[in-house]
């Protein structure tokens, strides 16, 4: 979590997090939350953004104690998104998962009829570079396809946009986040990952906009 916490205090992310609140539009007193919030950085940014009520949802109490310290004015929760969001039905006009938990029923029962539900998921291309370098292979996997397909048919998707930005990170931006994103334990690993000096990477998302569907 510190890892990632100083990767976007380095403002790597800026772009991205500015282009997925481009999909949503959220009208006060509409509310948004967003499941595993985490530090709240993406749940910050969105309040901010549209002057709308926030609230947010993670299993990890320090990640819900570092947001209630960084982001006063947001409504935390610690739970286990897995089994059940603590809202009641019909709650939020908006609900957001950005590379975090997915649960298609409880997502559709806390949202108002005609509520959005804001998906991001790493795009193919995601760190590329440094999974070339630091894993021994750079797959590209795609996964919107099963992503429509999980949230099917309770959910519509209305827009899809692939997200790219090139960011040039140092040595302890690569560290912080490879740290953040894959599991690095191996000697071998973290020898590749020491020895990488400043590097161009790429960041990737999907970013799914679906509309609830009645049932």
């Amino acid at each position: 979590m510190a890892a990632r916490r100083r990767f976007l205090s380095g403002g790597f992310e800026t772009e991205l997090t500015r282009a997925i609140g481009d999909l949503l539009t959220i009208v006060p007193p509409d509310a948004l939350l967003e499941v595993g919030c985490g530090e709240g950085h993406y749940l910050g940014a969105l309040t901010a953004r549209f002057a709308c009520e926030g609230h947010g949802v993670d299993i990890s109490v320090p990640a819900i104690e570092a947001a209630a310290a960084r982001h006063a004015g947001l409504h935390l929760v610690v739970a286990n998104a897995d089994r059940a969001l603590p809202y009641a039905a019909a709650s939020f006009a908006a609900v957001a998962s950005i590379t975090a938990r997915r649960n298609p029923a409880e997502f559709h029962r806390v949202l108002h009829d005609d509520g959005r539900l804001l998906l991001v998921i790493p795009g193919p291309d995601d760190l590329v570079e440094l999974r070339e370098a630091v894993l021994g292979r750079g797959l590209l996997r795609d996964r919107v396809d099963q992503a429509v397909a999980t949230f099917a048919p309770r959910f519509a998707l209305e827009r899809h946009e692939r997200l790219r930005h090139v960011a040039y990170l140092d040595a302890e931006a690569i560290h912080d986040v490879m740290t953040g994103s894959y599991r690095t334990g191996r000697a071998s690993r973290r020898d590749r990952l020491a020895a990488l000096g400043p590097l161009a990477v790429t960041l990737s998302r999907d970013a799914l906009l679906f509309r609830r569907v009645r049932p």
